[in-house]
């Protein structure tokens, strides 16, 4: 591994097009920064270069006269993993940009090439080659299973790259935490990280709520306001629930995420932003594409890597470990010592089905830690809800009609536990029955639960 050429003086960058004016435009652009530049015009001229010299960054076209700026990303992720390498598409190449980042590609910019993204892809990509090491993280996934260490080892490669991720996984198992963790060990960990929950806002505020606004726009708007994108400028955007988005609103994510610019609602001009999208949804997007509830194209645009985090049942070894260290953090925030687990408490557990995974698990301690009496907890202290086998259900005549009467009876019991398990935060409910904030709001008054 070469050392980068940064420590030798100013960082040199590896240019490789066959057009000569992007060339003298890139190559101006980036003297202008401090920076040193080499041109190549062919992928075999570039390896060569590679081959005798330390880079600490390549900017590559996409097509070139012996082969492609795939086949270059390929090439640097085998013998240079170091090195961050950037890409240049052609306008409107969605699966270009998408194949690069899949092969490795640190970024894309679109052609033609827009200076000020130029210079804050540089600046992002050479602090990437900066950093061999990066601050511990305030968050850590706990457990090591196979399971959670291929996710954790997933997270240190993407924390790498800017491509934008796909989290999948059942509710509560720790989406928004592994995107917290990707964030804060990449170059955006000082700038904000902006969690998104896609479900929970109304959809007659959602373009408001994303893009701005400016005074006037509408009725109320008194003033300027930033929208999500604005306020993570720089930083990452979480979309959580992202199968939750309406259409309307899958259109225009597409184009802001294509662009790189957002328009406030009332606004006559585009405005640039250096947003890392990753996105996160219980539900399995793909079925969504073929039932034509999600658009394909922002899907390929989202899907560019997938990150799936495991369920609890999947780590059961974990679950020990994992339990302890939610005490302990609970009763920290009591101020009282953390009562110990006795052997009958860990094995129920273990046994547990846990189908709201980490946050249920949480829940379950949270309860325990409130109801136990000594500094040991014990299996009664847990009320496990064990699901009822189909033996058990009511059998009497009429107990299963009128069918909808039945069919509502096992909808609130289903509601109230939810609401019960995530301490009456209807959000977290709506995740753990696997609806939209919206869907179990209608439920409630329909049942009408208060």
């Amino acid at each position: 591994m070469k050392q980068s050429s940064a420590s030798h003086g100013a960082p040199k960058v590896l240019i490789v097009d066959d057009e000569a004016d992007i060339l003298e435009l890139l190559e101006l652009t980036l003297v202008r920064m401090g920076l040193e530049s080499q041109r190549a015009m062919k992928v075999a001229d570039a390896i060569a270069l590679l081959k005798t010299h330390a880079y600490d960054l390549c900017l590559t076209d996409m097509r070139l006269p012996d082969g492609t700026g795939i086949e270059l990303v390929q090439y640097i992720g085998q013998h240079h993993p170091e090195l961050p390498v950037a890409v240049i598409t052609a306008y409107g190449s969605t699966e270009n940009a998408v194949a690069a980042l899949k092969a490795g590609a640190f970024d894309y910019i679109p052609k033609p090439v827009s200076l000020e993204q130029l210079r804050a892809l540089v600046k992002s990509a050479l602090n990437v080659s900066e950093k061999d090491t990066q601050a511990a993280p305030d968050h850590t996934l706990l457990g090591n299973s196979p399971a959670i260490q291929l996710a954790r080892n997933m997270i240190d490669k993407l924390a790498r790259s800017q491509a934008p991720v796909y989290v999948t996984g059942e509710s509560g198992c720790g989406k928004e935490l592994a995107a917290r963790l990707i964030h804060e060990q990449s170059t955006r960990q000082a700038q904000p990280f902006v969690p998104v929950n896609c479900g929970a806002i109304p959809e007659n505020l959602m373009e408001s709520e994303f893009f701005g606004y400016k005074k006037g726009a509408f009725t109320g708007a008194d003033a300027d306001r930033d929208g999500f994108f604005q306020a993570a400028n720089g930083g990452t955007l979480f979309l959580d629930e992202v199968a939750d988005l309406p259409l309307s609103m899958q259109v225009k994510l597409l184009r802001t995420i294509q662009e790189k610019k957002v328009r406030k609602v009332g606004a006559t001009q585009e405005d640039p932003i250096d947003v890392r999208i990753i996105s996160a949804t219980h539900q399995a997007l793909s079925s969504l594409v073929e039932n034509g509830k999600f658009r394909q194209d922002l899907y390929y645009r989202l899907n560019v890597i997938e990150l799936k985090m495991p369920a609890l049942r999947e780590m059961r070894e974990d679950i020990s470990p994992i339990a302890q260290a939610l005490l302990e953090r609970l009763a920290k925030q009591s101020d009282a010592a953390a009562p110990v687990l006795s052997e009958e408490a860990i094995a129920a557990l273990r046994d547990y089905a846990f189908p709201g995974n980490v946050r249920e698990l949480e829940n379950i301690l949270e309860r325990a830690l409130a109801l136990c009496s000594g500094d040991k907890i014990g299996h009664d202290d847990l009320y496990l809800s064990m699901p009822a086998s189909l033996d058990e259900e009511p059998r009497e005549p009429g107990a299963k009609w009128p069918l909808q009467d039945y069919l509502d009876r096992l909808e609130r019991e289903a509601i109230m536990e939810a609401l019960e398990k995530a301490r009456y935060n209807k959000t977290a409910a709506a995740k753990l029955l696997g609806i939209t904030f919206r869907a179990l709001r209608y439920r409630l008054e329909r049942l009408g639960i208060d």
